[in-house]
């Protein structure tokens, strides 16, 4: 059975309200649609741990700093609720900009420092406009527990610091990165690489794996980075936006490897930005 997708706030509290009556919990997987393997792969770890289980599904436009990548961005809410029609999704969120945003809405949430660095530094006010609307999911779904892709990571750590400092009372679950065949991270802008293009796109995961041995048998960021983003961008990559080693927690800028190390990229391929992360 295809889950009931419900477009207003109020429909959205009122069947929450009845949940939190018979004292079940909540999960949530916030989306902004498209959804792919990755995705479901957090509404099953919601269904695992929850008994109520919400995808919501929302492009935001605050999180857009490109007018175009907005515009492009694919949005396909009628296939999206027939893929979670297996996992026994409870409900789907799927509001408009005026529920989301209604005239006069005036307060943006804003995570100092680890917005700073990796995508915050080449996107220009994206992660305030996460932190904002994960925010507002959060509290207008009353989740006990919220799944994130750590793909995403930069992401993942921004939402949980957020949640913390609010005292939003919610467990932000972190689930690995799913992948294609060939390494590649399954995104939603996937959709937008040509066929042409697609055949290259394994090159940014091959070289980052690479670079995580090299880098476990003792080189250092200063040897390793200059040789693959050449690699990147001979294999057909048009741009290297960033490829470094940060801590996973605080997200400093290392060298070499500590316990929580992780390898960040992001790179245009054929007009289309990917981000990868590795634990090393």
């Amino acid at each position: 059975m295809i889950a009931p997708i419900e477009p207003t706030l109020a429909g959205l509290r009122a069947q929450t309200s009845l949940w939190r009556q018979a004292g079940e919990t909540i999960g949530v997987v916030p989306t902004m649609g498209a959804l792919h393997q990755g995705h479901l792969s957090l509404a099953r770890a919601a269904r695992k741990d929850c008994d109520r289980v919400i995808v919501t599904i929302f492009v935001n436009p605050k999180q857009f700093n490109n007018p175009d990548d907005l515009k492009n961005y694919p949005r396909t809410e009628q296939e999206d609720a027939k893929k979670l029609e297996s996992i026994g999704v409870d409900l789907i969120y799927n509001p408009d900009g005026d529920q989301m945003y209604p005239d006069g809405f005036a307060t943006t949430v804003s995570v100092a420092g680890l917005t700073d660095m990796l995508c915050g530094a080449h996107r220009p006010g994206h992660f305030d406009g996460v932190a904002t609307v994960v925010s507002k999911l959060f509290i207008q779904t009353s989740a006990d527990k919220a799944y994130f892709g750590e793909k995403d990571y930069q992401q993942l750590q921004i939402v949980r610091r957020m949640a913390r400092d609010l005292d939003i009372p919610i467990e932000v679950v972190g689930c690995p990165t799913i992948r294609e065949e060939d390494g590649l991270a399954m995104s939603s802008r996937n959709l937008l690489i040509s066929d042409r293009a697609r055949v290259k796109a394994p090159v940014l995961a091959e070289t980052m794996e690479e670079m995580r041995s090299a880098l476990r048998n003792g080189a250092t960021m200063s040897e390793l980075q200059g040789p693959a983003i050449e690699r990147i961008v001979a294999g057909g990559y048009n741009e290297v936006e960033y490829l470094e080693l940060r801590d996973g927690v605080s997200l400093s800028l290392l060298d070499a490897p500590t316990k929580d190390a992780r390898l960040f990229a992001a790179a245009w391929l054929a007009g289309v930005r990917l981000i990868d992360n590795i634990a090393v």
